[in-house]
This record gives structure tokens, C-alpha cells and sequence, in this order.
């Protein structure tokens, strides 16, 4: 209305100025000069006007959109969700690598979404029928039959949201789609109960590093124990298959000056990965009485070359069930085709998510050298006492044994002529569960890796796997249904070469 009301006065003033031009043969100087300042008055403040109007309909940095204080209210950054997806590196300091990227600007928007892909074709060659060790898919006769295996599958697919709800307090939730590591029993890659998708992590985050280096996180999470990252490009190590954990509870965190702590009340019972202790003689997990503590600190000398070392304590690990044994029930003598025969009809042994009669705990310790081309890692953990269902009743000459894992791994990134450096990475990593001479005995794995980024969010790589040994956590020490009482379907001849093409490409 303003604007329409000094438009007709712009017009009126016009108007005036043709009448006193027309009605008389002369004008002042002084006249003229009088209404042409009136005229250009008039639209200076018509200009004014309009730009205040424009501003007052346009919502400003301050304006508050849907609780917001931000005009930019969605949005990606492909980096950030590539890092904060990647399952071989910073595997359980998720939310310290959140907080850094609100400091540094990485996440400038109210809601960041966000999602990767990893793809890609393998062939596996056993020398025994059904027993292939490679632990990026599930070994299990359900996955893979006879002497050899090829794929050209989707390994995984997350969709991601970080949300910004206030300038102390973020939100995240990741969704995962995981066929061939799926715990789905009795399921193929290609069924229903392996084709779901799940709510990987979920929590609350309460931190701002600008303002203080304490933090906290509170909902569905990992467990801070350990280093458990790879130097290889896409298979993890196996002190990440024996130890990396996921579970819900509260962590409290503190992050300055090279010095990083962190400790987490665990739910009971037994949880998502990796954490197991009793709740009233059962695996319910109905009270908070499990826990882990982790401290790293981080020498720097120079400006790129770094020594990270750190020492890990868990409460409950997951290795804490006795050999089931019900004989009366779960056993049968053949008579008809193997006379005198005794099998196991139904479950026996260790069930690896099954209640524990008490805790067993863990540490773990791990050092990484890094420079900028150079990374370099050992990291070693074990449970405090043995695993009793390490001990078969009816193989009673192999004693139960503490679950022992560790890894040395090195890369390095060298220029070969291309737009990016091409990484070589090599990592022998040990899963040992029995006792010397038991079939049990231990799974060791050697990768050759090679990975080069088309972009920071972009991964080709390649791979050659070496596993040696056949101990699936469920039925190690036997007791697998249709087995004979007295054995194990462990292998310590078992031998698997596997070779890898892949792509990780977030978004």
C-alpha cells in the first residue's frame, strides 16, 4: 500500500510539472530545479521502501524455520557421510568424528542426509566341502555349498540422517541393508529374513568442542573397546569379528589435546554384537550392569606423522557360555545305518548369543603409526578367563581356552602418475579360540589390499584373502545338530583363497 501511495504521488508531482510547462512560455530556474529534487526525493524513498519490503518477506539467518536457525535446512556432504558410514576406519569414535565435523563447518545444514553403496564380485576357492572362511559373509553351509563360490552381489547399503537439533545437542540414525552378514539363520542372501533392513545405530549426542571437550551419547551405539580399524581397503580384521561391539547404553567422552576418554554404561544381557552379562541367569537385557572403558592419546611429531596408542577394558565380552549337554534329550544311537552310532539330534555345545553363567571380561591394546603416506597397527585383545564351552565333555584331553585375537597391518599410498595415490596395504590378523591340537584351535587371515579414491567419497579397491581354518563362533567346539557326539565341525585343514573387485561410493 505504501508503495502504490508514492507511486500516484511520483505521477501527481509529473503531471504538475507538464501543466506549468504548457500553461506559460518560461520557466524559472530555480522553479525547475525545485521540483526536479522533489521528484528525485520521491523516488529514493520509493526505492528504500521497496527493499525494506523485500527484506521483511524473506526469511533472514535469524528467522527460525521448523525450530531451525538456519536457512540452509537440508543438505549432504558425501565426505562426511562416507567417513561417518565406512566400516574399516574409525569403527567405534563415530560420534568424536560428528562432533568434529559441526566444529569445522562440515555439517551446515539443520538435517544432513546421506546413504553408500558397496558392491562388488568375488571368488572364493576351499579345499573342503562347505567350509568357506572368509568373514565379510556369514560361513555358513546356508551361503555357500562345495569347493567354490562366486558372487556379483550388493554387500551393504546404509541411509544415514544427522540432524542439528541444537547448537549442543545432535541427532543421528543410520539404517542398514546387509545380506551377506546378516545373522539370519537358515537363510540364503537371496531370502526374506536376510533382505531386511534395520536401524544399525541410533542416539542422541550432546557435545560442542567449541565450548567444552566433554561429550555424551546416549541410545544404540558402538562399544568403545579397542582400535579394531583395517588397513585394508574392505575386510575388516578379525580382532573387529571377535571384539568390535554394538549394544544400547550411555557414553560419556573427553577429547583435548591429544588425549581421548571414553567409558559406556552397557545394557545386560545379550546385546547386538559383542557384549554379554547375565541378568538373573538369563540373556534378557533388563538391567545396566555391563560396561567399557577405553583411553587412547595421540603423540604428533611434525606436522603428518602421528603415534597413536590406547588400552580397552569391557565388563562382559560375548565369550562367556558353557558346552550345552543334554544328553537324555538332544542324543541319538543309530541303529539302522551306523550301528552304535551316538549323534546330536538337536543343539548342543556353545550358542554363541545364548545366556551366560557370569561375565567374562576383556582388554585390549593397539598403537598406530601414521604419517602421510605410511599407517602402521598392531592391536591385541583377550578375555581375563577362559571360554567354557571351549571344553567339550566328550573330547575332554583340550582344555578351555581364553579367546586371544590380534593384528599387524601396514599401507602405503604411492603416486602412479594418476590424479590421486594408489594405496598397498598388507594385514595378517588371528582369531585363537582352543586349545594346541584341537580342531578348534584358531582361524588366521592374511589380506593383500589395494585401494585408490576417485573421490573422497568414491572407493575402488581389490583384494586377495587368505584364510586359514574353519571356527564359526556357534557349535566351535561341537555339538552341531546332525553331528557325532565327540566331534567338532571346526577345521584346522581347512584353507579358503579368496580374490575381491569392489566399490565403496557414498552420497
Amino acid at each position: 500500500m505504501t508503495l502504490k501511495i508514492h507511486g500516484v504521488l511520483v505521477i501527481a508531482m509529473l503531471l504538475s510539472l507538464t501543466e506549468v510547462i504548457y500553461a506559460q512560455d518560461t520557466i524559472s530556474r530555480e522553479e525547475f530545479e525545485a521540483l526536479k529534487a522533489m521528484v528525485v526525493e520521491l523516488k529514493n524513498e520509493n526505492a528504500q521502501l521497496r527493499n525494506s519490503q523485500i527484506q521483511e518477506s524473506t526469511p533472514n539467518n535469524n528467522s527460525q524455520i521448523s525450530g531451525s536457525t538456519s536457512n540452509n535446512f537440508v543438505g549432504t556432504n558425501s565426505k562426511y557421510n562416507f567417513n561417518i558410514l565406512d566400516h574399516a576406519e574409525r569403527t567405534n569414535t563415530k560420534q568424536l568424528y560428528q562432533l568434529e565435523a559441526l566444529s569445522n563447518g562440515m555439517l551446515d545444514s539443520t538435517l544432513t542426509l546421506g546413504g553408500q553403496v558397496t558392491a562388488l564380485t568375488n571368488y572364493q576357492d576351499a579345499n573342503e566341502d562347505t567350509k568357506f572362511g572368509w568373514l565379510m559373509r556369514h560361513p555358513t553351509p546356508s551361503n555357500q555349498v562345495g569347493t567354490s563360490a562366486s558372487e556379483a552381489v550388493v554387500h551393504s547399503a546404509n541411509i544415514n540422517l544427522t540432524a542439528k537439533l541444537h547448537e549442543n545437542l545432535t541427532g543421528y540414525i543410520e539404517l542398514l541393508y546387509n545380506p551377506e552378514q546378516n545373522f539370519a539363520a537358515n537363510s540364503s542372501i537371496t531370502g526374506l529374513p536376510r533382505n531386511n533392513v534395520n536401524v544399525r545405530k541410533a542416539y542422541l549426542l550432546w557435545g560442542n568442542l567449541d565450548k567444552s571437550p566433554m561429550y555424551a551419547s546416549l541410545g544404540k551405539m558402538d562399544i568403545p573397546f579397542g582400535w579394531n580399524d583395517t588397513v585394508s581397503p574392505f575386510t575388516n580384521s578379525t580382532n573387529w569379528h571377535s571384539f568390535a561391539g554394538l549394544a544400547y547404553g550411555g557414553l560419556a567422552g573427553y577429547a583435548k589435546d591429544n588425549l581421548h576418554l571414553r567409558v559406556m554404561a552397557i545394557q545386560g544381557g545379550a546385546q547386538f554384537r559383542n557384549a554379554n552379562t547375565p541378568v538373573k541367569g538369563t540373556n534378557v537385557p533388563s538391567k545396566l550392569n555391563n560396561f567399557a572403558a577405553d583411553a587412547n592419546y595421540t603423540f604428533t611429531f611434525g606436522n603428518d606423522t602421528s603415534l597413536n596408542l590406547g588400552l580397552s577394558y569391557q565388563y562382559g565380552s560375548s565369550y562367556c557360555q558353557g558346552y550345552e549337554d543334554t544328553p537324555a534329550e538332544a542324543h541319538s544311537t543309530g541303529v539302522r545305518f551306523i550301528p552304535n552310532v551316538t549323534r546330536n539330534t538337536a543343539p548342543q555345545g556353545v550358542r554363541h548369543f545364548k545366556s551366560c553363567d557370569e561375565n567374562n571380561s576383556s582388554v585390549a591394546t593397539y598403537a598406530a603409526y601414521k604419517t602421510s603416506k605410511l599407517v602402521l597397527a598392531a592391536e591385541y585383545a583377550t578375555t581375563s578367563d577362559v571360554w567354557p564351552g571351549t571344553f567339550n565333555p566328550y573330547i575332554p584331553q583340550f582344555a578351555a581356552q581364553k579367546n586371544e585375537t590380534f593384528t599387524l597391518g601396514g599401507k602405503y599410498a604411492t603416486n602412479l602418475g594418476l590424479s590421486e595415490p594408489v594405496s598397498f596395504s598388507i594385514e595378517f590378523s588371528s582369531f585363537n579360540a582352543g586349545a594346541p591340537g584341537s580342531d578348534w584351535e584358531k582361524q588366521d587371515q592374511l589380506v593383500f589390499g589395494t585401494s585408490y579414491y576417485l573421490t573422497p567419497s568414491v572407493n575402488l579397491f581389490s583384494e586377495i584373502i587368505r584364510a586359514d581354518g574353519w571356527v564359526p563362533l556357534n557349535f566351535l567346539s561341537g555339538g552341531n545338530p546332525g553331528s557325532l557326539v565327540g566331534t567338532s565341525w571346526s577345521s584346522q585343514t581347512s584353507k579358503n583363497t579368496i580374490g575381491v573387485i569392489g566399490i565403496q561410493a557414498a552420497f
